[in-house]
């Protein structure tokens, strides 16, 4: 039995893997990895494959990147961990005071990943509310196909049927604004108009409802999980107008777009300003330590956090996680943020971007709606293989590349240190996987 043969059934034996059907794998294999460098991963057997989906979007800069491994390292001699309840150290601290002159919002609380972020947001919200007296307000609105997570909390504002129906006595009920989303514009209608229009429908409910609303939460720009849908920025500036008129938080879901995803640091910038022109609270995680460790934070305005400063205990915010603020994790996402600060990360993608758009734009393939912003760049398939996600990540596998279609929509979503040599592996192989893929419908 081969090195990866024999960990995969170990890992068949007593892993249950996420999002998984572990049915499947009696068909498909688990590819069973060993190490990493750079934009690669390489399984047991040695053979690599390029991670053009940045291990689920959040690995930034590479995998074995020098920088991150050795400030975890210098921390590591230091303090692995220490509770924030009563206590604090330097890396969360330092973390939290860059956090905020990136952001513009001033107290940051910690999480370990990007469900518990998004509890954390809407928990706030809704407490908030309650501390000064507006105890009505205890609902949420959030996009159509939107995805903030699948804890309890996170799939009451996800609108993604297979992760939210099979739950759906257990959880709060929302309700669903259109998504701006330009692949649902009407032939000749402009990204932008489109925008607008579902602002004006999210304008009318805000009007109707608003007594009783805390918070609309958005992933903004990018809907990750609707298969990358991309929308303009002209949205978020209309919903920060709508809220403010009508009383309402806006939370920024920048768990997947933030940290130069989408060509800027920070998604909402693009709307104009900083995030603190346009979210009353940012949820961040993913990239934030460059895919070494879980973390998440939550940022919110100096009126959030003045509304739980109080004598009473019942008033404070009582949340908390066994590792909220990690001293490695934030060690790992300062080094991160020191990448931004030392090098033309942004510029280079940009170039990096330009490339991919080109290739795809260069494909002999029946494409639609080919799209991108920053460093996510997408299609979909014209394809009648009901079975074309999983046939074009298995064919991409064969070719020494990780690809992760949702349903028949293509998309790179790569670290940020691809060469030339790596961007034509990456583009070849997905034109090959593609065809592969289409010849199985």
């Amino acid at each position: 039995m081969s090195g990866n043969q024999d960990l995969l059934q170990r890992s068949l034996n007593s892993v249950w893997h996420p999002c998984t059907q572990m049915k499947h794998h009696e068909r498909y294999p688990l590819v069973p990895i060993s190490r990493g460098e750079g934009a690669w991963l390489f399984d047991t057997d040695g053979k690599g494959y390029l991670d053009a989906v940045s291990s689920w979007w959040v690995n930034l800069f590479g995998h074995n990147q020098p920088v991150i491994k050795d400030a975890i390292k210098a921390q590591l001699d230091q303090l692995e961990h220490v509770m924030l309840a009563g206590f604090t150290h330097g890396p969360v601290v330092e973390l939290s005071e860059k956090l905020s002159l990136l952001t513009g919002l001033g107290h940051a609380f910690y999480g370990s990943d990007g469900a518990s972020a998004t509890e954390i947001a809407l928990k706030m919200s809704f407490h908030y509310w309650r501390n000064i007296g507006q105890p009505k307000k205890t609902k949420f609105i959030s996009l159509q196909n939107s995805y903030h997570g699948e804890t309890l909390g996170a799939l009451s504002v996800t609108d993604v049927a297979i992760f939210k129906d099979t739950y759906a006595p257990l959880i709060l009920q929302s309700a669903q604004m259109p998504s701006p989303d330009s692949r649902l514009a009407e032939a000749g209608e402009s990204e932008e108009a489109f925008a607008l229009r579902c602002a004006e429908a999210l304008e009318i409910y805000a009007a109707e409802h608003h007594a009783e609303l805390a918070a609309f939460i958005i992933e903004p720009l990018v809907q990750g999980a609707a298969g990358m849908a991309m929308y303009h920025p002209v949205y978020l500036r209309r919903a920060r107008e709508i809220c403010d008129r009508y009383n309402i938080h806006l939370i920024a879901d920048e768990i997947a777009v933030g940290f130069g995803r989408t060509g800027t640091l920070f998604a909402c910038e693009q709307a104009g300003g900083k995030v603190s022109d346009i979210a009353d609270f940012v949820c961040l995680s993913k990239g934030i330590t460059g895919g070494y460790l879980p973390l998440s934070v939550v940022l919110t305005t100096d009126d959030v956090y003045q509304a739980f400063y109080h004598d009473q205990t019942a008033k404070g915010f009582l949340h908390s996680h066994s590792y909220t603020g990690n001293p490695l994790a934030c060690s790992a996402a300062l080094a991160t943020l020191k990448l931004f600060e030392t090098t033309n990360v942004l510029g280079n993608n940009q170039k990096t971007a330009q490339q991919l758009l080109a290739a795809v734009q260069a494909y002999d393939l029946p494409l639609g709606h080919i799209r991108q912003r920053g460093m996510i760049t997408a299609f979909e398939v014209e394809t009648s293989n009901p079975q074309f996600a999983q046939h074009c990540y298995t064919a991409a596998l064969r070719h020494g590349l990780l690809l992760r279609p949702i349903a028949n929509t293509v998309y790179w979503m790569p670290p940020y240190c691809l060469n030339a040599a790596e961007i034509d592996h990456l583009v070849q192989s997905t034109q090959t996987a593609i065809l592969e893929s289409m010849a199985c419908s």
